[in-house]
C-alpha cells in the first residue's frame, strides 16, 4: 500500500511516531471525545495540518471489527456531509483511524450544556438557518449512504455526537464503526443491536432486523432534537423516561409548532420551515418501518422553500403501544420504557 495518497488508496499509512509527536503522546489535555470502543484526540502533524486521531482503548475481537468496519468504509466513500478518513495505523496493538480536525466539534455540544465546562466556555445556540443547513446536510450524507454508495451503508448510530461541524458549521456524518453493508437484493438484515437507546427504532431494538429505515428513525429523532434541543430520551419525575417523539407528538395533533422550538431562539425562527422540519421528523420516527419515507424523500422534504406552503399536513393515523427492549446492553447506551406511538401521513389541507 503505497504511503502517499493515490487514487486508487485516498489515505495515508501514518507511523505511531508521527501520531505521538501530533498528539503530545495522547495528552489529556487532547482529549476531544470518548466513545464505547475509543478516545478522540486533536492533534497538529509536522506539516502543520490538524487532525483528529481515534485511539482503540483495547485490542479486542469486537474493537478490531470497528476498526476494520470504519476504515473500509471510510476508504469507499467520498461525500461534503461525510467525515473523511485521512489514514490510519495498525501495529502491535496499537489500532489509530485518522480523520479531518472539525474545529466545531459535535452537534451534541451545541444543543446541550456540556457538564464540567463553565457557562461561558460553552457553545452558543445555533440560529435557525445554521440549524436547517445542518438538517438539510446530514440528511445528504445519509442518502447518499443509503441511495449511492455501493454496496448500500447502513450507518446505525446517528445521533447528535455523531454529527460534527466543520469550521463553517457544514455538518459532516461520523463514527462508522456499527456500520453494515447492505448487499444488491437483500432488504434488510438481522444481527446484534447496537446503537444508543433513544434514537433506535422499535423493529431494531426489539428484533435485531435493521435496514435503511433504522437511520430514517434515528434521524427523524436527531430533527427532533435539533430543532427543540431537548434530550431524545428524558427522566420524568418518579423514575418515568418519555422518548422525544412521545413529548411532540401532542403538540404536532394540535399544531402547537412554536412550542416545539428551543426556548433559545426567543422566536426567531421561520415558522413554515419549523413546521416542515417537525413533520418531516414525524413521518421518521414511526412505528411502522414501511410508512416511513426513504432519505432521498427525506431530503426533499428538508429543502422545502418557506416561501412556498404547502398543500398537505401531517396528521395521526393510528395510535399504538409497544415496549423497546434492548438485547445487547453492552452495545446500547441508555434505557428502554414501553412508548406510546402513532403513525403519520401527510393529506391535503382542508
Amino acid at each position: 500500500m503505497p504511503k502517499n495518497r493515490s487514487m486508487e488508496y485516498p489515505w495515508e499509512i501514518y507511523s505511531l511516531k508521527e501520531l505521538l509527536q501530533a498528539t503530545n503522546n495522547f495528552n489529556d489535555s487532547n482529549k476531544l471525545g470518548e466513545g464505547g470502543f475509543g478516545t478522540v484526540y486533536w492533534g497538529r502533524t509536522s506539516k502543520g495540518v490538524e487532525i483528529a486521531v481515534k485511539r482503540l482503548k483495547a485490542m479486542t475481537a469486537k474493537a478490531e471489527m470497528e476498526f476494520a468496519i470504519e476504515v473500509e468504509i471510510l476508504g469507499r466513500v467520498r461525500h461534503k456531509n461525510l467525515l473523511s478518513l485521512r489514514g490510519f495505523y495498525a501495529g502491535g496493538d496499537e489500532r489509530l483511524i485518522v480523520y479531518d480536525y472539525m474545529p466545531n466539534h459535535s452537534l451534541l455540544t451545541h444543543l446541550h450544556p456540556q457538564r464540567g465546562v463553565p457557562s461561558s466556555q460553552q457553545h452558543q445556540p445555533l440560529d435557525w438557518a445554521r440549524r436547517v443547513a445542518i438538517a438539510i446536510g446530514a440528511a445528504e450524507g445519509l442518502a447518499y449512504l443509503h441511495h449511492e454508495a455501493n454496496p448500500h451503508i447502513i450507518h446505525r448510530d446517528i445521533k447528535a455526537s455523531n454529527v460534527l461541524l466543520d469550521a463553517d458549521f457544514v455538518p459532516k456524518v461520523a463514527d462508522f464503526g456499527f456500520a453494515k453493508l447492505i448487499p444488491d437484493g437483500v432488504s434488510h438484515l438481522t444481527t446484534r443491536v447496537k446503537g444508543t437507546l433513544g434514537y433506535l427504532a422499535p423493529e431494531y431494538a426489539m428484533w435485531g432486523k435493521v435496514s435503511e429505515s433504522c437511520d430514517v428513525y434515528s434521524f427523524g429523532v436527531l430533527l427532533l432534537e435539533l430543532v427543540s434541543a431537548r434530550r431524545p430520551l428524558e427522566k420524568l419525575p418518579g423514575g418515568v423516561k418519555r422518548e422525544i417523539v412521545q413529548w411532540a407528538a401532542p403538540l404536532v395533533e394540535r399544531r402547537k409548532w412554536e412550542r416545539l422550538a428551543d426556548p433559545r431562539l426567543a422566536g426567531r425562527f421561520d415558522a413554515q420551515q419549523l413546521r416542515t422540519v417537525v413533520e418531516a421528523a414525524m413521518l421518521c420516527a414511526q412505528s411502522d418501518a414501511e410508512s416511513r419515507p426513504a432519505m432521498a424523500e427525506v431530503v426533499e422534504m428538508l429543502r422545502f422553500s418557506g416561501e412556498r406552503r404547502t398543500a398537505k399536513e401531517i396528521v395521526p393515523v393510528a395510535a399504538a403501544s409497544s415496549e423497546t427492549e434492548a438485547t445487547d446492553l453492552d452495545d446500547v447506551t441508555g434505557s428502554s420504557e414501553p412508548l406510546d406511538r402513532r403513525s403519520w401521513k401527510l393529506t391535503k389541507l382542508r
